[in-house]
């Protein structure tokens, strides 16, 4: 596991970023994508959906990519499956991301390393849900 749930990097994008564009977020309440951003948004935080669909989510307008995003984003939470995972990764670092999240069970060691040397810290394989309760 290595570094990958550095605890001071997880404070850091819960308490510090309130930005958080997420890659995967649809309609769907079903979907783990649409809970976790509606606990976000709970948290004060806003989301931004990421989405070839570009569909409106929990009153915010969606975007197909994370480069039509016209604003700063801060965290990059990724709810895409482990291979798929690493280009979103590239992308946050490309559009100036303040960090990236991968979701639990998505786990990239390659792009870890890519971003971590880009200078933005990274979290993978945990939920902003699981580390709320962590702390209380």
């Amino acid at each position: 596991m290595g570094d990958w749930q550095d605890p001071e990097a997880v404070r850091f994008m819960l308490d510090d970023c309130d930005t958080w564009a997420v890659v995967g977020l649809s309609g769907d309440p079903s979907r783990t994508a649409y809970s976790i951003a509606a606990l976000l948004q709970g948290r004060g935080k806003r989301i931004v959906p990421i989405h070839p669909s570009a569909p409106t989510v929990l009153g915010e307008q969606g975007y197909a990519s994370l480069a039509d995003v016209p604003f700063p984003i801060d965290v990059v939470d990724v709810f895409r499956r482990s291979e798929s995972a690493g280009e979103f990764a590239d992308q946050a670092v490309a559009v100036g991301a303040r960090a990236v999240w991968l979701q639990l069970g998505v786990v990239d060691e390659a792009a870890f390393e890519r971003t971590k040397a880009a200078g933005v810290p990274m979290v993978m394989d945990t939920c902003p849900a699981i580390e709320w309760r962590r702390r209380g």
